[in-house]
């Protein structure tokens, strides 16, 4: 896989963000990158693994954790996913009130071979807490546009072809704001610590 450069140019414009930013509140202090005030998310309608149509107003008033990879991909997307979950089973368990008030989002940038049912297996091996969402490519083009993500077609391979992305965590508010890129590229006591210190 490509290494995460849109992940660390996101992380160089939040921290242009918080330069410019008043000094009146103290930010959290974090591992990962700081997002508030980008440009990031917005809305779409994905399908998950029963074939129920789900918008990005459905988790209104959740936070949310949002990665966008595919179920074919070889090492990024399970070591992510892998990361991301332990941290997060790590903060609910310290902090069960405020981890029910997180949803984590797992959207394929395959359409073409993730199908719900397979997203829906693949998502199971990680956490029952893990939503998968698929879509046509129209339909997940408009959810990678939203976030800035990175998704286009990469090497052909003998058992199919690659899909280039960018790695990247989001964690989103509860009124669908960025709040921070959480540190997948670390290992997962740091994710739980960032969960800890941003949800609220």
């Amino acid at each position: 896989m490509t290494k995460p450069i849109f992940a660390l140019a996101l992380s160089a414009f939040a921290l242009s963000l918080s330069a410019c930013s008043p000094q009146a509140t103290q930010e959290p202090q974090v591992t990962g990158a700081l997002l508030d005030g980008a440009a990031i998310g917005g809305p779409f309608t994905l399908t998950d693994k029963d074939g129920k149509r789900v918008s990005w107003d459905d988790f209104k008033g959740k936070y949310r954790i949002v990665y966008f990879g595919y179920t074919f991909c070889p090492d990024a997307c399970p070591t992510d996913l892998s990361v991301l979950i332990q941290g997060f089973t790590r903060f609910a368990k310290d902090h069960p009130q405020e981890a029910a008030q997180v949803q984590p989002i797992f959207i394929s940038i395959d359409p073409a071979r993730d199908t719900p049912a397979r997203m829906g297996e693949y998502t199971a091996a990680f956490s029952p807490r893990l939503l998968g969402l698929t879509g046509t490519q129209a339909e997940v083009d408009v959810a990678v546009k939203a976030f800035k993500a990175v998704a286009q077609r990469g090497a052909d391979t003998s058992g199919g072809y690659l899909m280039d992305h960018s790695r990247m965590a989001y964690l989103m508010g509860k009124n669908g704001e960025p709040i921070a890129a959480l540190p997948v590229d670390k290992n997962a006591e740091t994710v739980a610590a960032d969960l800890a210190a941003l949800v609220k």
